[in-house]
């Protein structure tokens, strides 16, 4: 797995690398110290995921995280950072992160969180998932009749299913379907939620109760 690391401070970096090629099926190809030279390093390299700091200088990782998740969807991006604030959280989200994690994550969930993502699933640190399910609870503006009437029964299903982080082999042997027609009712899914990843629509099926 192609991994290209960004974040502003070198320890940070140096660590990451150390730590992430002792795994057989890693390897990290490049390191960025902002978000602009993260989006050059991306379109050079085409990594299979970025592990992305969010406050840095020139270009923040929100930034870098937008424009990487337009011009290469099929990256992703998994934060590692130190900020939880509700604002940081919401925009990564927003902007395409996969996952969000703090920099006090063991390296084992590291590890795990990194290849949970490879496989679909959307990974939050507990108290940044505190933090959006409070969110939603507080914000819920609208009834979740909306998405019954925006999707069909089988894809309320497979959001109900892929809220709960399952990648889409579990949502296919769960509701007795082949992988590949899980994968077209997600692609469904986030065209008619009008959202760009998995994580985004797991945030919508939880404010509206699913």
């Amino acid at each position: 797995m192609k991994i290209l690391l960004c974040d502003d401070q070198a320890v940070i970096r140096d660590g990451l690398e150390m730590l992430l090629n002792l795994e057989k099926d890693f390897q990290v190809i490049a390191s960025a110290q902002d978000g602009s030279e993260a989006i050059e390093l991306a379109e050079k390299h085409k990594p299979e995921l970025i592990l992305m700091d969010l406050k840095m200088p020139i270009v923040n990782g929100i930034e870098a995280t937008r424009e990487i998740h337009k011009k290469f969807p099929n990256i992703k991006i998994l934060v590692l950072t130190t900020y939880d604030d509700d604002e940081w959280v919401f925009d990564a989200i927003r902007a395409g992160a996969s996952g969000y994690l703090l920099k006090d994550t063991s390296r084992q969930k590291i590890i795990e969180a990194i290849r949970g993502t490879m496989d679909g699933k959307s990974f939050l640190d507990p108290n940044v998932a505190g933090k959006v399910l409070n969110q939603v609870a507080s914000n819920q503006t609208q009834p979740s009749s909306i998405l019954k009437d925006k999707l069909t029964e089988r894809e309320l299903d497979v959001l109900r299913l892929l809220a709960k982080g399952m990648p889409n082999f579990e949502i296919a042997t769960q509701l007795h379907l082949s992988e590949g027609t899980v994968r077209n009712h997600v692609s469904a899914i986030l065209e008619k939620l009008n959202v760009s990843d998995r994580t985004q629509a797991a945030v919508i099926a939880i404010q509206h109760g699913l």
